[in-house]
């Protein structure tokens, strides 16, 4: 079926007809969520030199992304059943593709997910049939690994777990342009976040994560402070990230925006690329590399990315993304 909120919320009455519904100008639980991850330090290894240093960028911005990757989603209650939340999510992601300097969507279409989300441990048996019955894909929001310990019944905490699956969903779309770009692009494709959940992608050349979020951040001490005092157009040196869970990536710091008068992440962004041993670099290969990449997303700060509330970390073409994404869903 042609999936929406209100066909959802129909098939929701139809199943129990004096659950109240709630109303479509709700605010998205994405706003209202209480879940957040806590911030955090962490050292990473430096692999371009000694120590972790400003370096300024030589040469001046220059225009390299052929393309653009962003996704979008979106959360909000169907309704609630003895104080279950049923929520509908959607989840979205798109390739916007350079054209005579117009930004065109990749391959015609953006990828699109509409399912309902559903705490199935705590639900009657009979409504998560009755959905699939209907042709509504179910998503069990209680759903935990072996061993696991299964969440309360607090409507807060399956709120907070409906939120976190459709956000999974719309990284798993993301990755999926990802990777298909990668397979069949060799042009370098501007990617909003990073690039570790895909071996693929992690290890492509073409392939460039830009992350505005810094809830963690890969450095510590003297390191820290030299991030912070990082001016417009200098990046850090290149340190990497590996462990047991992710695949290895290079990364660094670069300020987009002069910081004066704002706080020490203001214009902050940090830039995963393949690690230099996937691609065969030595270190001097390494720095040109880094340079190159920050000169092309340094060339992508104008237009301002206004009225977006991060436009100090936010490039305009992942803005276009977002933007032809809530048109489209």
């Amino acid at each position: 079926m042609d999936l929406s909120f209100r066909s959802a919320q129909r098939c929701l009455q139809e199943w129990a007809p004096a659950t109240p519904l709630l109303a479509a100008t709700d605010a998205s639980l994405e706003v209202t969520s209480s879940s957040t991850e806590p911030p955090r330090l962490m050292e990473a290894p430096v692999v371009e030199g000694d120590t972790l240093r400003a370096i300024s960028i030589s040469g001046g911005p220059d225009v390299g992304f052929a393309a653009f990757l962003d996704g979008v989603q979106r959360s909000r209650v169907l309704g609630y059943h003895a104080g279950l939340p049923m929520v509908f999510g959607v989840a979205a992601a798109v390739v916007r593709v350079r054209v005579d300097r117009r930004l065109r969507t990749w391959r015609g279409a953006p990828r699109v997910s509409r399912k309902v989300y559903l705490p199935v441990s705590f639900a009657p048996p009979d409504l998560p049939a009755y959905f699939e019955r209907e042709g509504v894909q179910v998503v069990d929001t209680t759903e935990v690994e072996d061993g696991a310990q299964p969440p309360v019944r607090h409507p807060f905490t399956l709120l907070d777990l409906a939120v976190h699956r459709v956000q999974e969903e719309r990284e798993r779309l993301e990755q999926e342009l990802a990777e298909e770009w990668c397979g069949s692009e060799r042009a370098p494709l501007f990617i909003d976040g990073g690039l570790s959940r895909s071996d693929g992608v992690a290890g492509s050349a073409c392939a460039v994560g830009v992350v505005k979020s810094h809830r963690t951040l890969y450095v510590e001490g003297d390191a820290l402070e030299r991030v912070f005092a990082l001016q417009r157009g200098e990046r850090s040196s290149v340190f990497r990230l590996s462990s047991s869970w992710r695949a290895s990536v290079a990364s660094w710091y670069l300020r987009l925006r002069d910081p004066a008068g704002h706080s020490p992440l203001w214009g902050l962004v940090r830039v995963e690329v393949a690690d230099p041993e996937a691609l065969g670099e030595d270190t001097k290969e390494l720095t040109q590399r880094a340079d190159r990449i920050s000169r092309w997303i340094l060339a992508e700060v104008s237009p301002l990315a206004l009225p977006d509330g991060r436009w100090d970390r936010m490039v305009y073409g992942i803005r276009d993304c977002e933007e032809f994404l809530r048109a489209s869903i």
